[in-house]
């Protein structure tokens, strides 16, 4: 019999669903990097982060799918806010890698509720840097970090324990697929030697009871998006302005408002 996803998340620590998002809004999310990447010459693709999303109404838009939250509710629950989202597009031969670590051991979150989904914009494969994780892992304490800097790489840390890489699954993913993972597994990838970009956006979302903690708030990224609003302070979405936004389908107009 086939675990369900919510089966093989608890024995494995991640689950992976298909077909999730229709092409044409993936074709947008493609050229939503792009654009990024044209209004942020200064930052490497894989940085593109949370600290642009507040005044950025595609990226909201994208994240409070309906499809997108309904697979986070089956994880989180029927109250639901985003803390963070990021792309990581691994350009053609030069795409960095990311070390072995644990997403939650750098989160500001009290208790650590969240669930990450990872949506594919490209096709995610060994060549081109897919994300490889160590099923189980998510049962082990956080650990420490440590940093690395003899390569090149997305976070500049590794995680201080060893980590047996025999047991790693390669996460190979088509575009408008989710790769859904728990904040305590292991997991990375590796550089992008590849001709193809390997672009993937990592959305992290809590239920509105997980409280973001630090001195700025609201979080750059902390937006309400279903059910109670909880024990966050969260931010405004912002009007569509032509003159300085990302265009796209139902811009401006209800259809493609955050909710």
């Amino acid at each position: 019999m086939t675990a369900t996803p919510l089966e093989q998340y608890r024995t494995d620590g991640y689950t992976i669903f298909r077909d999730v998002i229709d092409q044409e809004l993936i074709a947008e999310a493609s050229d939503h990097v792009e654009w990024l990447r044209r209004h942020h010459p200064e930052v490497r693709p894989e940085q593109l982060g949370h600290t642009f999303l507040r005044d950025d109404p595609f990226w909201i838009r994208l994240i409070s799918d309906d499809r997108l939250v309904d697979i986070a509710e089956l994880f989180v629950g029927p109250d639901i806010a985003l803390f963070a989202s990021h792309y990581i597009s691994k350009p053609p031969y030069s795409g960095q890698p990311v070390l072995w670590h644990q997403d939650g051991a750098f989160w500001p979150l009290e208790p650590m509720e969240v669930v990450t989904l990872w949506l594919a914009v490209d096709d995610s494969a060994p060549d081109n840097g897919c994300v490889r994780l160590i099923p189980g892992s998510h049962t082990m304490d956080m650990a420490a970090m440590r940093a690395n800097t003899e390569v090149d790489n997305v976070l500049g840390q590794e995680i201080a324990v060893d980590v047996d890489e025999a047991r790693a699954v390669d996460v190979v993913l088509r575009p408008g697929d989710v790769e859904v993972h728990h904040p305590n597994i292991v997991h990375s990838s590796n550089a992008n030697t590849s001709a193809r970009r390997r672009c993937g956006l990592t959305i992290r979302y809590i239920p509105t009871s997980t409280r973001i903690v630090g001195d700025e708030q609201p979080y750059p990224s902390a937006f309400r998006l279903r059910g109670e609003e909880g024990v966050n302070r969260y931010q405004p979405v912002p009007d569509y302005d032509p003159r300085r936004h990302f265009p796209f389908r139902g811009a401006g107009t209800p259809a493609g408002s955050a909710r």
